[in-house]
């Protein structure tokens, strides 16, 4: 279970629901594969908990630019704990068809998101507080892509490379006698490397895309965040 998921990005993702506290869920990458000037690609995706919207455009002969936007609002448990988030993200950078219908593209991505934690569970244990951390995100990195582009099939590999940093850190979460609130501010910089596969298949124009990825924390291993996402949405592309 988890109790809240960032975003980028789009972005970010930033809020899920949980049995424990949790500090970061990766988001959907954005994967458009541009191949050329003028051409738009959009992607609606998301899971049970979370809704996020990406766009990517090819403003010049290899130049495209990208953005993306997340709501994370998973329903709160039973003894009412839960979280939200919001984020949003953008970038740019530079695209390449290759031959036999392969394409590469890279991106510089940066994203700005908040979230938010409410344990009320907590309160009976320790009644001097009000079971609750928030803070802001900032995202900065890097986003090779690589894959296969056909009219009806695409699939690609995807890496994020980024550092995860929070600030306003605020509340009084004490859970398992544990101040949530120092632990984030004992750990207020991550560095992550996410891949991630993503499958598209339909009409020339619109897809159902798949995506399944895994996030590293370079910088904390045990630092309490989700590790594996999976995210099913339609993408549309016009040339």
């Amino acid at each position: 279970m988890k109790n809240f998921k960032t975003l980028i990005l789009l972005v970010m993702a930033v809020a899920f629901v949980s049995c424990n506290p949790k500090f970061y869920t990766p988001n959907t990458q954005n994967v458009p594969l541009i191949t050329e000037k003028g051409e738009t690609n959009l992607t609606l995706s998301g899971n049970f908990n979370q809704v996020e919207f990406q766009g990517a455009y090819g403003l010049f002969e290899n130049i495209a630019i990208k953005t993306n936007a997340g709501l994370f609002i998973p329903s709160d448990l039973e003894n009412g704990n839960g979280g939200s988030g919001k984020f949003i993200e953008f970038g740019g950078g530079y695209f390449k068809p290759l031959n036999n219908n392969f394409v590469f593209e890279t991106y510089a991505i940066i994203g700005l998101g908040t979230f938010e934690n409410h344990f009320p569970s907590t309160m009976d244990s320790h009644p001097q507080t009000l079971g609750d951390i928030s803070a802001n995100i900032l995202r900065i990195g890097i986003q090779p892509n690589f894959g296969y582009k056909s009219k009806y099939f695409s699939v690609a590999l995807s890496s994020r490379i980024v550092n995860l940093s929070y600030s306003n850190i605020s509340g009084d979460l004490i859970f398992e006698d544990a101040n949530q609130l120092a632990y984030l501010k004992d750990n207020p910089s991550n560095y992550l490397l996410e891949p991630a596969l993503t499958i598209k298949a339909g009409f020339e124009k619109l897809k159902l895309q798949v995506q399944y990825g895994y996030s590293l924390n370079l910088s904390n291993t045990d630092f309490k965040q989700d590790k594996t996402f999976l995210t099913i949405g339609l993408n549309f592309n016009f040339k």
